[in-house]
């Protein structure tokens, strides 16, 4: 095939999902081009400097021991951006509450033992921990499918542990942080399939699931910066400031365009990879997909606040492990706070203490002053670690991302898209895309991105198609469980009518 006959391909959004897919397409010889609507590529995790030349970015994102695929692309791009695997903890207003270890390093125990029994909760009692036992029918029960989705989907976090017997205190100082630190929402606010897939992929499958490493500096300068310089000069083009309005398709419903205003990009085909806001931003300026009932059903999705702060301190503060999680000082909103002086590589000789500190389902904090924001914050850092009262904010920033993130509320799963739509060549990637490969987050992104770029891969029947590896298989005992209980299920239903909602 010659250079003028390869196949077109227009990926929208530069995140994990459409950087994923561009640049495995480019290595297999096509045609590439990537449509960034933002400044800079990356998405919600690319960094940028201040005017005073310090790094920030959108968040902090951690990298799970289950990301096997993008740490699979870190070898393949010979990078290593990340540090080592770390401790973290979780505060409420009354102090420490938890520590976690590094979980591959204690015995191996049958999946969810070592999870409950290697954190070392300071007030939760055992018997409050023990009251999540019953819940671990519901795990075995959720396995992915559209079957389960469509079940648990519709029902609440909170109504699943309720009718499950977690008790009050284990919900409100375990099980409801981690919803809102996981999927940035109360469990009121959250889908039971979503918590379900959530806590069993970070948490729950395997004992050292919830180990995490972190980028050693902005995930835009040590990841998609080298990242992109690879994509380029594998052939693929790159254009930021892009922002997609339409897709022009032709008689026979075949796209043939990307617009943007009135910049069109040439496609043999297209992968969109862009977050729930973006896709309805999209919906709502285009003719043609404002048509297509299924897009238009995205617009019944939400989309969570996120507020980022970071801080530079005038003094070293100690804090005792660098991730940590908090809960309980605004009613349905979590945060986490960071030391970057051990994370990221450019902080450690720093003289003072940089503080990384993110809010999910932060509505309230929206409308605040940033001097506000940043006093707020100070206050909380104080009740968790008690020296940053008496330390001095010599430099802050706030980042606001009004709906930045997925909000997997209830009965949000029939309004998602798989990686098809009914524009044959049209493809759908992120980590809000109905996918059976079971991640979440990060890797999701990645993976979706990758399986859209197979899909341009078999319909064109060019190029060798990404390998994706999949999740650790389920340990035999869950798999004895889930076969036990799928057989139970299949015979009930088999003899009896549907008396109860599913």
């Amino acid at each position: 095939m010659t250079h003028a006959q390869r196949p077109r391909v227009v990926v929208v959004g530069a995140g994990w999902a459409g950087l994923g897919a561009t640049y495995h397409l480019a290595r297999q010889g096509y045609d590439v081009t990537l449509l960034e609507a933002g400044p800079y590529p990356g998405g919600l995790v690319a960094g940028w400097k201040t005017t005073g030349g310090r790094s920030v970015e959108a968040g902090i994102h951690g990298f799970w021991y289950p990301y096997r695929n993008i740490f699979a692309l870190m070898d393949e791009l010979g990078l290593q951006p990340f540090t080592p695997w770390t401790r973290s903890s979780q505060y409420s207003p009354a102090g420490l509450e938890v520590e976690s270890p590094i979980f591959q390093d204690q015995p191996r125990l049958p999946t969810p033992l070592g999870t409950f029994l290697y954190p070392n909760f300071r007030r939760l009692p055992l018997i409050d921990r023990l009251s999540a036992l019953p819940l671990l029918y519901a795990v075995v029960d959720f396995d992915n499918s559209d079957e389960a989705w469509r079940r648990y989907d519709s029902v609440t976090a909170r109504e699943l542990f309720k009718q499950f017997g977690v008790s009050a205190r284990l919900y409100r100082e375990s099980f409801e942080p981690m919803l809102l630190v996981g999927l940035f929402a109360p469990g009121e606010q959250c889908s039971a399939a979503a918590a379900l897939g959530m806590l069993y992929y970070f948490i729950l499958a395997h004992q050292p699931n919830f180990d995490v490493v972190w980028c050693r500096g902005t995930v835009g300068e040590r990841i998609f910066r080298p990242w992109l310089e690879q994509i380029e000069q594998a052939g693929g083009k790159v254009f930021t400031q892009r922002r997609m309005t339409d897709v022009q398709v032709d008689e026979s419903g075949t796209a043939t365009a990307v617009l943007c205003g009135e910049e069109a990009f040439a496609a043999d085909a297209v992968i969109l990879a862009v977050g729930v806001t973006g896709m309805q931003k999209i919906v709502s300026s285009s003719p043609e997909l404002h048509r297509r009932p299924e897009f238009c059903n995205l617009m019944n999705l939400g989309a969570v606040d996120v507020v980022a702060t970071r801080l530079w301190f005038d003094r070293k503060v100690s804090v005792p492990l660098p991730s940590n999680a908090c809960f309980g000082f605004d009613a349905t909103t979590g945060w986490t706070f960071f030391d970057l002086n051990a994370l990221h590589d450019e902080y450690r000789d720093e003289p003072g203490t940089v503080i990384e500190a993110d809010f999910y389902h932060a509505n309230q904090l929206l409308p605040m002053e940033d001097e506000q924001i940043i006093a707020k914050v100070q206050r909380d850092l104080a009740v968790c670690v008690p020296e940053f009262a008496h330390a001095q904010v010599i430099d802050s920033s706030v980042i606001r991302l009004p709906r930045a993130v997925t909000h997997f509320a209830p009965g949000s799963y029939r309004s998602m898209l798989p990686v098809h739509t009914s524009i044959p060549n049209v493809f759908m990637s992120g980590d809000w895309i109905i996918s059976r490969h079971g991640s979440w987050s990060q890797e999701k992104a990645y993976v979706t991105g990758l399986e859209a770029a197979n899909q341009v891969i078999r319909r064109f029947g060019m190029g060798q198609p990404a390998t994706i590896l999949p999740v650790d298989a389920d340990e035999p005992h869950i798999q004895v469980a889930r076969i036990l209980n799928h057989n139970l299920r299949q015979f009930i239903q088999s003899r009896l009518p549907d008396f109860w909602l599913p």
